[in-house]
């Protein structure tokens, strides 16, 4: 097996290993930028699983910003029936595509 690590960032948790693709709520950073992702929860070297309480210390994810982009549009309608009452909203979510480099 490979190794893989759980991150949690933007109030969602991934699971990733190097050489990964992941869309995530959007990160200030700059394209091309390298980030370290420290909210590690879980670790696994292949062999071992780590569990963090919450985190894992000393553990860290290194991921490169490849774009900043916004989501497909997400449209929420309402209506209550008989009353002539309709709501409709649309909502894009800003995201950034992290390519993921190495497991720390």
């Amino acid at each position: 097996m490979e190794a893989y690590a759980v991150i949690e960032t933007g109030g969602k948790q991934y699971r990733v290993q190097a050489g990964d693709t992941l869309n995530v709520e959007k990160l200030e950073a700059e394209i091309g930028a390298s980030v370290e992702l420290t909210n590690v929860l879980a670790l696994s070297d292949g062999n071992e699983l780590k569990i963090g309480t919450p985190m894992i210390a000393a553990a860290k994810v290194v991921a490169t910003v490849k774009d900043q982009i916004r989501g497909e549009k997400i449209f929420n309608f309402k209506k209550k029936r008989r009353k002539g009452y309709t709501r409709k909203i649309g909502h894009r979510q800003s995201l950034t595509i992290l390519a993921i480099e190495s497991i720390a």
